[in-house]
């Protein structure tokens, strides 16, 4: 992490996945559109992350489930 913002890599290590699925997320639209960018790599503010991980569902929720299932 520098000065609050955030890499791939360190988010894939906040939300406990491989950085495979961090890039997954984002081909896929699941991930904020980054903050900025550190040389070639996109990068997001803590905060942009915090809010995208509160308003996550649930672990083990799949696209396509409703809520109950």
């Amino acid at each position: 992490m520098m000065d609050n913002l955030l890499t791939s890599k360190d988010i894939a290590g906040l939300i406990g996945v491989k950085l495979e699925t961090v890039h997954r997320y984002r081909v896929r639209g699941d991930l904020p559109e980054p903050d900025g960018r550190m040389g070639n790599s996109p990068v997001w503010r803590k905060e942009t992350i915090d809010a995208w991980i509160a308003s996550r569902r649930g672990h083990g929720w799949r696209k396509g489930q409703t809520a109950g299932e």
